[in-house]
């Protein structure tokens, strides 16, 4: 009798984020998404958690997982702004991002990043870069202006696609202007750089 009460409560604490990012997960068996996945997603997680950013950019948006595991922790007043390339999947995302009901403002951009980002007149607290690796310099030398002192900028692929990225890291482990370090997960990793 106790351990069905303790299954039953468990079972509904499960959340419709939860849910969408196990669909999301399960759905990679049949069509390759080049999600950050739940390793990773535990580092943004915890990111969100200690640094608590009220207003968020995520250049790569794909189907929304990322933006979901971030939404999914900040606060109810904060929001996400999020860039996808591509019209049909940015529209994949704005659906699993309403289904996930994780209770902040998104609002999913559709174009090119390097020309999204000069529109927007916010201040940033956290950037979350997850696009075109050889790319990243450009998207945060263009949002560079709209972060401040403590602004945490994650880069995801620091491992696997260093090489691509290697502009970037030079930039944000040498040019003085932030404080970088590599957080390793499996054979990849993220770069997580807090803007000085």
């Amino acid at each position: 009798m106790i351990s069905r009460f303790i299954v039953e409560v468990r079972f509904s604490m499960v959340s419709k984020a939860d849910e969408v990012l196990r669909g999301i997960e399960r759905r990679r068996g049949w069509r390759w998404f080049p999600i950050i996945g739940p390793e990773k997603g535990k580092i943004l997680a915890d990111v969100i958690r200690r640094h608590k950013p009220k207003r968020v950019l995520e250049v790569g948006t794909l189907v929304g997982y990322s933006a979901v595991v971030m939404g999914k922790e900040l606060a109810s007043d904060a929001e996400i702004f999020t860039i996808e390339i591509d019209e049909d999947v940015a529209k994949i995302a704005r659906e699993n991002i309403a289904k996930a009901e994780i209770g902040v403002r998104v609002e999913v951009l559709v174009g090119d990043a390097l020309k999204v980002i000069p529109s927007l007149d916010k201040e940033f607290d956290m950037v979350f870069l997850d696009a075109s690796k050889d790319e990243y310099l450009d998207y945060l030398k263009s949002v560079e202006d709209k972060l401040h002192k403590g602004t945490v900028i994650v880069a995801d692929n620091a491992g696997a696609s260093a090489w691509m990225m290697r502009d970037y890291l030079d930039y944000v482990r040498n040019s003085g202007k932030y404080e970088s370090r590599l957080v390793r997960v499996g054979g990849d990793g993220m770069e997580i750089s807090i803007k000085l």
